[in-house]
């Protein structure tokens, strides 16, 4: 199993949408970015690629790159998701948290698990979402940004199809205490 760990913020700011985890939350002001600016989304990029060693959302997907522009994070999701079944990975669970002063995110979160269970083509309980706040101290407390923290598994998937299962195992080294054919361990 391999571990990733991803984190990211962007500013608040007028005259933007607010994107968290793919959901359009009401708000009066939006997170300024390049792409649509979705901290939770990038947070678990980050994390996703982090575990597979893939580097981050900034060599895939350059803020310098105008292809990119104002897209949707969720729509990157779904290429990171690609990118790790490429290379052999499964996709364990996801924990992320953001951290808002407001808005209130609980009446969003499952639609957020939701969106990006559908883009990672996992279940929706393979990924946790949690909100929390800084008690008005720091950026977000002071309602300045919004940021995110998240975690993940990945397990490489072993191709085992070269192996009989059903005919003769190899003899137990007796570490585990079980040998199927009775036979004395090494």
């Amino acid at each position: 199993m391999r571990v990733g760990m991803g984190y990211d913020v962007h500013k608040l700011t007028d005259g933007r949408k607010l994107i968290l985890g793919g959901v359009e939350i009401p708000c009066e002001k939006g997170l300024l970015g390049h792409s649509d600016a979705d901290v939770l989304v990038h947070a678990v990029m980050d994390a996703l690629l982090g575990a597979a060693a893939l580097g981050d959302i900034g060599k895939h997907f350059p803020d310098t790159d105008p292809e990119y522009e104002g897209i949707s994070s969720i729509r990157l999701l779904e290429h990171v998701g690609k990118l790790l079944e490429e290379k052999g990975y499964v996709i364990e669970n996801i924990d992320a948290t953001i951290i808002a002063q407001r808005p209130k995110m609980l009446p969003y979160i499952e639609n957020m698990r939701k969106n990006m269970s559908e883009a990672l083509k996992i279940e929706a309980d393979q990924i946790n979402v949690k909100a929390t706040t800084e008690e008005g101290l720091g950026f977000t407390g002071q309602g300045q940004g919004i940021s995110s923290h998240a975690i993940c598994a990945v397990e490489k998937y072993m191709n085992f199809s070269s192996f009989d299962v059903t005919g003769d195992m190899p003899a137990c080294r007796g570490c585990c205490g079980q040998n199927p054919k009775g036979e004395k361990g090494l």
